[in-house]
Order: structure tokens, then C-alpha cells, then sequence
């Protein structure tokens, strides 16, 4: 009896250690098994990253004419493609996302010139102009970070505004392209002067005064993707948003610039084609 007993003991805890041993193979396999799950979906989310950085980067390239005199500046949260001639940007571009068009810092900065920039102007060529200084890239849209609100107040950045668009139409656009950003997670931005042979000056520089603005707006992670375009007079700009906006085509005809061109072909004719406002404010 005692023997067997014995047997029964050596059985039981030869078991026992079985049993021991399978749950740590099985844990380490669980655990095996975590680790290369989440390293594949690091790997994948990196690569997802990285392709939308691409992504972005190349939808921000504006192509303009051969003719047209333009220095690319690259400042924190923009690119100003800077016309030397005229003294105001051919226009600027940007990614606007959602937590930069939530940004809360105060408005703060003063206008300064970039003096490494040829035919930068100068704060004082608006002096008694009847002109403001007007952001193309908004101070609003640079509240994520000082240094973004800061370069957004250098005057390769600026051009001669109407103070009624400046503080009327203009700024409302400003306002709504914010709130887009907030619905759509990101968009891409490109504002600027509509510039023409023939414009009136200001100050000793003799700083182009256009008589138009445009921009155009492209939600890129939108389903569908869609892309709208507007063109504001240098004036008092009082009717409804729907009286200024056209396609993306329409600004592409009056500037001489191309835009978005990174995206397929047929994309890129189908959303640039479009003017239906009522996508965007659904």
C-alpha cells in the first residue's frame, strides 16, 4: 500500500510539474506572440506616419510659372514662396490639423523684417498707406506654438489689405477654414495674393497692392476627398461666403499656379474641378 501510495505521489507531482511547464511554454507564447503583434503594428503604424508625412510634404509644393520671381522660405508651421520683385509673397502654404487649429496661446508679436530675405519689406512702407498689414498665413492659424505665431508676423508673410477684408470677409474665412480643420482631422492650405501687371504701390519699397486674394483649401483624409477655392477683392467683402468661393480650377486659371499636383491625376481633376460649397459646410 505504502508503494503504491508512493507511486501515486511521484505520478501526481511529475504531473503537477507537466502541468507547471505548459503554463509557462503557453505564457511565453502569449507573450511571444504580444510582442510581434505589436511590433507589426508599430511597424505598420510608423509606415502609415511616414507615408502621410510624404503625403503631406509633396501636396504642399505649389508649382508656379517659369516668369514668376519666387524664393521658397520655410518657417516653423509654413512655407512662404516669396516674390522679390513685388515685395509681398506669391502666396504661402501650409498643414493646418485639428490640434493647430485648436491652439489657445494669446495673439502676440510685432512685425519684423527678414533681412537674410532680398526685397523683404519693411514694416514702415505701410505707414500711412490706408493699407493694413495683412497675414497670409493667420496669426489664428499659429496658436499652437510661439514660434510659429512669431515667423507668422515676418513681413514675407504680409501683404497690403483693405482693412475692411482684413477685419471683415477675410478674417471670417479664417475663422471657418479653422473650424474645417477641427471637423476634417487636417487640411492643407494655400493663400495668397492674386498678383497682376500694372498694381498700385505703397512706401518707398514700392510694395505691390493687389487687387484680388485667393485661397484654396484641400481636405486630404476627407472621404470623399474634396478641395474648394476662393477669391476675395481687396475691398469690403459683406456677402455670403458662397459669393466668393470657386473651384480649385477657377484659382489655378487666375493665379498661373498649380496646385495639389501630387495626387493622381484623375483625383486631382475631380476634386479640383469641384465648387460645392454645401460639402463643406454640411
Amino acid at each position: 500500500m505504502a508503494r503504491r501510495k508512493k507511486r501515486r505521489d511521484a505520478k501526481w507531482m511529475y504531473a503537477r510539474r507537466l502541468l507547471l511547464v505548459g503554463s509557462w511554454v503557453l505564457l511565453l507564447v502569449v507573450i511571444l506572440g504580444a510582442v510581434l503583434r505589436w511590433g507589426v503594428t508599430g511597424a505598420r503604424r510608423s509606415l502609415e506616419i511616414e507615408r502621410g508625412a510624404r503625403l503631406r510634404d509633396s501636396l504642399e509644393v505649389v508649382k508656379l510659372p517659369d516668369h514668376t520671381p519666387s524664393q521658397v522660405l520655410r518657417y516653423d508651421g509654413f512655407t512662404i514662396y516669396f516674390n522679390k520683385k513685388w515685395h509681398v509673397p506669391n502666396c504661402a502654404v501650409y498643414e493646418l490639423t485639428r490640434h493647430e487649429a485648436q491652439g489657445s496661446l494669446p495673439r502676440t508679436g510685432s512685425f519684423v523684417t527678414d533681412s537674410a530675405v532680398a526685397g523683404c519689406a519693411r514694416p514702415w512702407d505701410y505707414t500711412l498707406s490706408g493699407y493694413e498689414r495683412g497675414h497670409i498665413v493667420p496669426a489664428g492659424d499659429m496658436r499652437w506654438s510661439r514660434r510659429a505665431m512669431a515667423a507668422s508676423f515676418v513681413m514675407t508673410n504680409v501683404c497690403p489689405q483693405a482693412k475692411a477684408l482684413n477685419q471683415g470677409g477675410w478674417s471670417k474665412l479664417e475663422d471657418k477654414v479653422r473650424s474645417w480643420a477641427v471637423r476634417d482631422s487636417a487640411l492643407i492650405v494655400v493663400a495668397g495674393p492674386v498678383l497682376t501687371p500694372g498694381m498700385a504701390t505703397i512706401g518707398p519699397r514700392h510694395v505691390a497692392v493687389p487687387k484680388h486674394f485667393f485661397k484654396v483649401v484641400l481636405a486630404p483624409y476627407a472621404r470623399p476627398m474634396r478641395a474648394i477655392g476662393f477669391i476675395y477683392p481687396n475691398a469690403r467683402a459683406s456677402r455670403p461666403l458662397s459669393h466668393y468661393a470657386v473651384s480649385v480650377d477657377r484659382v489655378e486659371s487666375v493665379t498661373g499656379y498649380d496646385f495639389f499636383s501630387a495626387l493622381p491625376h484623375d483625383v486631382e481633376r475631380e476634386v479640383e474641378s469641384r465648387a460645392s460649397l454645401d460639402q463643406w459646410l454640411r
